[in-house]
């Protein structure tokens, strides 16, 4: 993340939920958000647990563009706000937990960060690439304002790929 913007921001807070730079006490959610078989389905699988437990430093995630998602003082996922490789925009990445999936969360908590984001970097688009049998990822970049930029296949699925003016 380059730009104007000073990492990392105060922690963000929206209605229930708090964005903020990861912390030592995330580490067992993260090894559980990578663990996930659940979480895993369109991002290429999950890890194994032994492998994440070798492998997670003890503040994971401690990177520009990168917030913890906290629900009642608790980790319930992450988003990521990286620039893509060789293009303008930045893009927009996000897992939860499956406990915390069907609530909002992922609405709320990429709002927040968007919302952040255009304020700290003002007319910068944001992409979004999601596999379209990702039915509830679909209906995110809707709720959220991405448009359709184009349809592509890659890592042998379908994939969307949608812009957030900024």
């Amino acid at each position: 993340m380059s730009g104007p913007a000073a990492w990392p921001p105060a922690p963000i807070r929206t209605e229930r939920l708090v964005l903020r730079e990861s912390e030592a006490r995330d580490r067992a959610a993260f090894i559980d958000l990578f663990a996930s078989p659940e979480v895993g389905t369109y991002i290429g699988g999950s890890r194994p647990r032994d492998e994440l437990e070798r492998t997670t430093p003890e503040l994971p995630g401690r990177r520009p563009g990168f917030f913890v998602v906290e629900l009642d003082g608790a980790m319930i996922g992450m988003i990521t706000l990286d620039p893509r490789d060789g293009v303008a925009e930045t893009e927009l990445g996000y897992l939860f937990l499956p406990e915390a999936w069907g609530h909002g969360y992922a609405a709320e908590a990429c709002a927040a960060a968007l919302g952040w984001f255009a304020g700290a970097h003002p007319g910068k688009p944001v992409a979004l690439c999601t596999q379209t049998a990702n039915a509830p990822s679909m209906r995110l970049a809707e709720k959220l304002g991405f448009t359709e930029v184009e349809r592509f296949e890659a890592y042998g699925a379908k994939q969307w790929l949608g812009v957030w003016p900024g």
